[in-house]
């Protein structure tokens, strides 16, 4: 949505494509970290960009929602392989389109715990970004899952105001920096441990209407003596890592080990010319919706500065 609102301020004539217009943090209780809004729910601020955008849409601006992208070809001139590339075929699932440029933003799914409840309480007391639904838990007991750098920045981020944190990892080491580690650990309200296996999320019984309220414990074991415990938690952080939606894209842009498009970071530009990518489809340090906005605006400039050379 950030693209497309500077895309047709540059009175570039464009087509955005998409199975829906929200993210990741639709689902949010409330975002703090989005600037001009102190407190804002993520279906809200989904709403308003969305108003924004469409505040465009017109001769300049044609949006195609809800439309799946099934595949991203070069074409050519007459067909033939030898012809120089003139853009790009855009499939979808109702329709063909072809491009001059395009900007990938296709983001990515944070991997989610598979264990009895994590479903149920997935934005009631589970959550996925520690940034956006951290300040929420203020006082609180919390866990994070995950031992990776990630994970550790988390649980360093929520001692800032949660009473406790916890950390449980699944494997026998730690994988985040040692330095990470060892600051943390002279925290008096900061324990991690590895080599456990986690085994269920409980809370509180649904109301008599039926609603699921909150977590309140979750369940692990100690996958060297098999003890069990029940730790009791308000909050858990899960920090397993991300999934890039970039299967489709694999044999026109390069990817990463993870499966993220590489981009230059200064323009946003892919290995083929022609292709830009912002957000969590890419290998971005740090994923924030302020960044992945950030970064579409970014591209677009480029991409801009790239069609009035030729």
């Amino acid at each position: 949505m950030s693209a497309g609102v500077y895309a047709v301020r540059k009175k570039l004539k464009t087509l955005l494509v998409a199975q829906e217009l929200a993210g990741q943090s639709a689902v949010s209780h409330e975002i703090q970290n989005w600037i001009g809004e102190p407190s804002i729910s993520g279906s809200d601020l989904a709403k308003k960009l969305e108003a924004h955008l469409r505040s465009y849409e017109g001769p300049d601006l044609t949006i195609k929602v809800p439309e799946k992208v099934i595949s991203l070809t070069p074409s050519t001139n007459s067909g033939q392989a030898s012809s120089p590339q003139t853009g790009f075929i855009i499939k979808t699932d109702r329709d063909e389109y072809e491009a001059k440029t395009v900007l990938i933003t296709a983001g990515a799914i944070r991997r989610k715990l598979s264990i009895p409840g994590a479903d149920v309480f997935e934005h009631k007391g589970v959550t996925y970004c520690a940034s956006c639904d951290g300040p929420m838990f203020a006082g609180q007991n919390v866990a994070v899952i995950g031992g990776g750098n990630a994970g550790f920045n988390s649980a360093g981020q929520l001692l800032a105001y949660c009473e406790s944190v916890t950390l449980l990892e699944m494997a026998p080491v730690f994988r985040a920096e040692q330095i990470i580690i060892d600051k943390l650990l002279q925290n008096p309200k900061f324990k991690a441990v590895n080599n456990v296996e986690l085994v269920e999320i409980k809370g509180d019984p649904s109301t008599s209407s039926g609603q699921v309220k909150f977590a309140n414990s979750l369940v692990y074991k100690n996958k060297a003596t098999g003890e069990q415990k029940e730790l009791a938690v308000t909050g858990i952080f899960v920090e397993i890592g991300f999934s890039a939606n970039t299967e489709i894209f694999k044999d026109i842009v390069k990817l990463n080990a993870k499966g993220e498009i590489i981009v230059d970071h200064r323009q946003q530009t892919t290995s083929q010319t022609g292709i830009w990518a912002a957000g969590d489809c890419t290998d971005v340090l740090y994923r924030q919706n302020m960044i992945a906005a950030g970064d579409a605006a970014n591209a677009v400039e480029d991409i801009y500065n790239f069609l009035q050379k030729r």
